[in-house]
């Protein structure tokens, strides 16, 4: 039976194993969370114009990935702009994709959540990261720009809604065309009698009175229109069965024959008048029956001048007035001298005879 002194070396040897194994696991774990045993992290750096509530330890993610955690953040000269250096520790096993024109980025996890670096890589082109390499980094609005923005709509809406309450207000005293829509009487006892005439309107126009009434419910108008509609459709069945003159105008082929002829005809006698044939086309095409038509024109106007004139036999008949009283005078004695015959035949009539 071992004794009381071995019992406790025992013991004293197991709890030192225990701890040791805890030791080693939570190590373990440590090791595995950070990247793994053997995997190979490199240093990198960043400048930005705020640290925005980053804290050391914060994690690194690529594409919304852990990939590293921050190691250092301190404030540094030379960079007026980013005098914020952020020190990162990254495991290289996404070097594929982590490139030296990558961008960083500060970025919240929710609206009220801890702040962490995510690397954007989607238009990065350049060489994989090496140790030691300074990534940019890119504006993104933060919190405090979310809220000084939410800040300035909040004012935008609260003066809206002041001019909206004064709009109301004024609406509500009654005046302008919404106040008194709302609030007169008036309006109310117009709209009112005018839904009154409306409605006496509608009776009568159902009770059949008036022209609109009648139009609706009398039945000799319905049967008037029936009627006329008949005789309509009855002219339209005779037009297109061809009876009638616009029947016939519409359905007889021999007027379409006709018009065709006599417009080929035409088209006949004005390729004859063009081609110069005929009278017509002699009138419109010979040149020298042109020439003689002009010429007798001109000799018949210098004829009328002439006779305007007075000149020629015709011309002095004309415009000669002492013919013109000679000859008014010669019907008259002739006139006197058949009156005179008539009132005593015996004068102007008697035969002498005389013997030797």
């Amino acid at each position: 039976m071992p004794s009381q002194k071995q019992l406790k070396w025992s013991q004293l040897k197991v709890g030192v194993v225990v701890i040791v194994a805890c030791i080693i696991f939570a190590t373990l774990i440590i090791l595995m969370n950070s990247g793994g045993i053997f995997t190979h992290k490199i240093l990198v750096k960043s400048y930005f114009p705020d640290a925005s509530g980053l804290a050391e330890g914060a994690p690194v993610r690529l594409s919304g990935v852990d990939i590293g955690n921050v190691k250092a953040i301190r404030v540094v000269q030379g960079h007026p702009l980013a005098p914020v250096e952020v020190t990162m520790k990254v495991n290289t096993k996404y070097d594929f994709f982590l490139r030296k024109d990558s961008q960083t980025i500060l970025s919240t996890a929710g609206v009220l959540g801890q702040t962490y670096i995510n690397i954007d890589s989607s238009t990065a082109t350049g060489p994989a990261v090496q140790d030691g390499d300074v990534l940019k980094s890119k504006e993104q609005p933060g919190y405090d720009d979310v809220v000084r923005a939410a800040n300035s709509s909040l004012q935008n809406m609260d003066i809206l809604l002041k001019r909206l309450d004064r709009i109301v207000s004024f609406v509500e005293s009654g005046q302008g065309s919404v106040g008194k829509l709302i609030y007169d009487p008036s309006l109310y006892n117009q709209a009112k009698n005018t839904i009154n005439q409306v409605q006496t309107l509608v009776n009568d126009v159902t009770a059949g009175n008036g022209s609109l009434g009648k139009l609706i419910e009398d039945d000799d108008l319905y049967n008037r229109a029936n009627s006329t509609l008949d005789k309509i459709n009855a002219m339209i069945d005779d037009v297109n069965s061809g009876h009638g003159t616009i029947g016939k105008f519409l359905k007889d082929p021999s007027m379409y024959d006709n018009a065709n002829k006599t417009i080929a005809n035409v088209k006949q006698l004005t390729d004859d008048i063009n081609a110069g044939k005929g009278a017509i086309g002699k009138l419109a095409k010979d040149q020298a029956f042109a020439d003689k038509l002009q010429n007798t024109m001109n000799r018949m106007s210098d004829m009328m001048d002439r006779l305007n004139s007075g000149q020629g036999t015709m011309g002095k008949l004309l415009q000669d007035e002492t013919l013109y009283n000679n000859t008014n005078k010669l019907l008259t004695d002739t006139q006197d001298l058949i009156q005179a015959v008539r009132k005593n035949p015996k004068k102007y009539l008697t035969i002498h005879l005389k013997l030797f």
